[in-house]
């Protein structure tokens, strides 16, 4: 069981804080709309890694045609990253109270989560053996590893989200806006890594 526990929590932990874009667009979101919009794109792999897990179990057992699927997915999230990303370049400037502006925070977390190959990767490779390992043994370890792996995976995008709240007070005017462009110059570039993976996937470049 503490091993289970162990396990999920530095899984959960790594996955948290890692580069990428989720947590790029966590600190995005919270730097121009606020903790609240941070916090939904924080918890959006609560609502995708279910799928995902799904996908990932039908994927290990019928094997065949993952590469392809696993291209296809990385290329439309490449997609969705661009969009971000120019989004977070065309910042002007803070505006907490504007009318009309539309977050869409969660469903953004959302997207850029359930179209990036990453989340299928790890359980590919890494969560899913966990689980069915665990689960052989007591399904009460299995049940640990993946309460603790999503307690620490979003408890950490949380703390994030409570650091860039707390440095959005210091970043005004100029500095606000260069937070914003080294952000969409970051999501851009998680773009174009999302289309080298997806390309290699589907083998129009060599590994």
């Amino acid at each position: 069981m503490i091993a289970s526990l162990s396990a999920g929590a530095l899984l959960g932990l790594s996955a948290g804080l890692s580069p990428g874009p989720l947590l790029a667009l966590v600190m995005a979101q919270t730097l121009r709309h606020g903790p609240a919009e941070g916090a939904k794109v924080a918890v959006s792999p609560l609502i995708t890694d279910l799928p995902i897990i799904l996908v990932c179990a039908l994927i290990l057992a019928t094997v065949r045609g993952q590469g392809m699927v696993l291209g296809l997915i990385s290329l439309a999230g490449s997609a969705v990253l661009l969009r971000l990303g120019l989004d977070s370049l065309r910042a002007r400037g803070l505006r907490p109270d504007a009318v009309g502006v539309e977050p869409r925070s969660l469903l953004q977390g959302v997207l850029v989560n359930g179209l990036s190959p990453h989340p299928y990767l790890f359980w590919l490779t890494v969560g899913m053996p966990l689980v069915y390992q665990d689960w052989a043994r007591d399904p009460l370890m299995a049940v640990s590893f993946l309460t603790a792996f999503y307690f620490c995976l979003v408890g950490s995008k949380l703390v994030v989200v409570l650091l860039c709240h707390n440095s959005r007070r210091l970043l005004t005017g100029a500095a606000y806006v260069w937070t914003m462009r080294l952000l969409g110059v970051l999501l851009l570039v998680f773009a174009g890594l999302l289309v080298r993976d997806g390309l290699k996937l589907l083998h129009f470049l060599s590994a």
